[in-house]
């Protein structure tokens, strides 16, 4: 039995995904604006994107096997809890369980679809691989890329994490969005406290605040720290600011996404205190396992820092 794109669909959304479309395979729209991103630094220390560049660029390089791809967006909002907004601030999505754990046992489900109806390869990717997910997801019809370099959709914003489904399967694809809906607002532009926006759609990543706690090795540079604003793992200050989430944020329906309240009361001494054991026990399975215990007790001393700044 031949399975339809509605089908997929209809079974993504089952799952709790609350969009999913499926674009073709082939080269990128944007492989020479990622050529010069890369050339200009914007990238940091990120040197696995040089690595993936080539399959960045072409679809098709990622899964020779691959016709298409199916893309799903699970959004994770939920209203701050009562302790949330305490200081220091981590991203929304850092204080559940790892979205990766979250969405990819999900989206394993429903490339399970996909190869009882005859895919040879079905292959889930959650934000790992070379997957440019954002232009994925733009090209199978599901929002566009907003000034803030994040995928923003109709009736929705952008409070999700972006899945895919690389397999051979011929489903029919979506029209890819072809409208830019930011206008002249620069309210994400403006609120950047680093100022990583070098113009609109462009990030000096090395500014961002996410990537100064996430993925930066180093000691953060003092004149970056000293604006960190109190985020201690991520930042989150271009969504909350952008007109498309403050009037059409949804919760949530995956309990999972929940903040489970591990930085409650926490003080500054909080992460100095922990041992390795003690850290893996308790953020093993969140996204602050990703810079582990030393760099988490950096972010946390430069976070408390930089409220004493403000």
């Amino acid at each position: 039995m031949t399975l339809t794109a509605q089908e997929v669909k209809a079974r993504a959304a089952e799952l709790g995904f609350v969009a999913c479309g499926i674009t073709d395979l082939g080269p990128s729209s944007r492989g020479d604006a990622l050529d010069r991103w890369l050339r200009q630094g914007y990238g940091g220390n990120m040197r696995y994107i040089n690595r993936q560049a080539k399959k960045r660029k072409d679809l098709r390089l990622i899964d020779r096997e691959a016709r298409r791809a199916v893309v799903i967006l699970d959004n994770y909002y939920y209203p701050e809890t009562a302790h949330a907004d305490s200081i220091p601030r981590t991203a929304r999505y850092s204080r559940s369980t790892d979205y990766h754990i979250i969405t990819l046992k999900r989206i394993n489900q429903l490339a399970e679809l996909l190869l009882e109806h005859g895919a040879k390869t079905a292959r889930p990717y959650v934000d790992t691989g070379p997957v440019p997910e954002r232009e994925l997801a733009e090209r199978a019809g599901l929002g566009w890329i907003g000034k803030n370099t994040m995928l923003l959709r109709p009736g929705l914003g952008s409070w999700f994490v972006i899945g895919s489904i690389f397999t051979d399967l011929p489903l029919d694809v979506d029209p890819p969005f072809a409208t830019d809906h930011c206008g002249s607002c620069t309210k994400c532009l403006d609120a950047c406290p680093t100022d990583a926006f070098v113009e609109p759609y462009i990030l000096d990543a090395t500014k961002c605040i996410s990537y100064l706690t996430i993925e930066y090795k180093k000691e953060i540079p003092a004149e970056l720290a000293g604006q960190l604003g109190g985020w201690a793992f991520g930042c989150d200050i271009c969504n909350d600011v952008c007109p498309w989430n403050l009037r059409f944020a949804t919760e949530a329906t995956i309990p999972e996404f929940r903040d489970r309240g591990e930085l409650r009361g926490a003080d500054e001494a909080f992460f100095d205190r922990m041992t390795e054991g003690e850290f893996e026990a308790r953020f093993g399975d969140t996204p602050l396992a990703r810079p582990g215990l030393e760099r988490m007790r950096r972010n946390w001393r430069n976070a408390w820092g930089s409220l004493r700044k403000t």
